[in-house]
């Protein structure tokens, strides 16, 4: 039997120092049916012409403008046949056999959409990284969090969590997918931009009766921070109306808008930290987000679907407040959750 065929494709916007440190790396993976993609969201570097001159063997899809994250992946991913895809960042750097262990796990169960490997950080390589450390995670409240990542308390691997397992989001750093699951489920929103976007994906696959896992046979290596800065106001925009999107159209609808009253109260603590702290573009850039937020509750309404298998309890869910066991409990280490 032939193995499946996978793509890997990268989505670059005026990124050739990245693809410079980190193509390398790529281009070594060990895979029997495998496509590597450059996508580009219309740089106006020279990315395009490096990578046609430097790595012919990689296909380079140009997209007519930078349609962000989410929607340019959609449009690249319209372009591309394969069995598999796996949306990896361009600032991540992958060993050779990094690919095969991911795909081995996902055919054996075909109730298996996405996967990630282990993520960890590739300036210190014994430790997790940030966005997808060992799987991530989702509490009562909607905050994302991960294995080996409680919000800024990263943890050393020491093999802790080296058990395959199921999770709630596999990190959008590098994310393997079924094309049909891809297909089924849409894809990623469009209207995210960036950020919380595969979360999203991951709880509408679970929607439809789809599992994510975590597989730590395979890892990587993310450099992280590449885009957007922790303290770009505009970062702190996309992910608190991001997530906020991401509970109106996931969460079942008798029980959406009260758990969404108290994340917004819960977000007022976070503006009234930044107010005080001075950081007074942080604070707007959450008013910003509430407001979009509000102004589209119609339309993102209408993204609802499969209200009929979205009431199950998912794999992954933290069935309390992260933010509680992490700053009042003092609780720094995932296995103490």
């Amino acid at each position: 039997m032939s193995a499946a065929s996978v793509a890997v494709v990268i989505l670059n916007w005026n990124g050739k120092a990245l693809l410079e440190q980190f193509l390398p790396s790529v281009v070594q993976s060990v895979y029997p049916n495998l496509q590597l993609i450059v996508g580009d969201n219309a740089s106006t570097d020279d990315s395009v012409a490096f990578v046609k001159a430097s790595y012919p063997q990689i296909k380079v899809i140009e997209n007519d403008h930078n349609y962000g994250f989410a929607a340019g992946y959609n449009k690249l991913l319209e372009q591309v046949e394969a069995d598999y895809y796996i949306l990896l960042n361009s600032d991540v750097e992958v060993p050779a056999n990094w690919i095969q262990p991911v795909i081995e796990a996902m055919e054996a169960d075909v109730s298996i959409a996405a996967a990630q490997p282990k993520i960890k950080w590739q300036k210190d390589k014994r430790s997790f990284e940030y966005a997808g450390a060992a799987g991530g995670y989702l509490d009562l409240h909607g905050y994302p969090f991960c294995r080996g990542r409680l919000f800024d308390t990263i943890e050393t691997d020491s093999g802790q969590y080296n058990d395959q397992k199921e999770i709630f989001w596999a990190s959008g750093a590098a994310l393997f997918i079924k094309s049909k699951c891809w297909k089924e489920s849409s894809g990623l929103d469009p209207d995210f931009f960036a950020h919380m976007e595969e979360i999203d994906l991951c709880w509408r696959l679970k929607n439809l009766g789809y599992k994510v896992i975590y597989c730590p046979a395979a890892e990587v290596y993310h450099l992280g921070g590449s885009t957007l800065s922790a303290e770009n106001p505009y970062k702190t925009y996309l992910n608190f109306r991001n997530n906020l999107v991401t509970m109106q159209k996931n969460l079942p609808l008798n029980d959406a808008y009260s758990r969404i009253f108290i994340r917004m109260a819960i977000d007022f603590v976070a503006w009234l930290n930044f107010l005080l702290k001075g950081k007074t573009q942080m604070a707007w850039a959450i008013n910003k987000a509430h407001y979009h937020f509000l102004i589209n509750l119609s339309k993102n309404g209408a993204k609802r679907t499969n209200q009929q298998i979205r009431f199950q309890k998912h794999s992954g869910q933290y069935p309390s407040s992260i933010i509680w066991a992490y700053f009042i409990k003092k609780i720094r280490i995932f296995s103490q959750l």
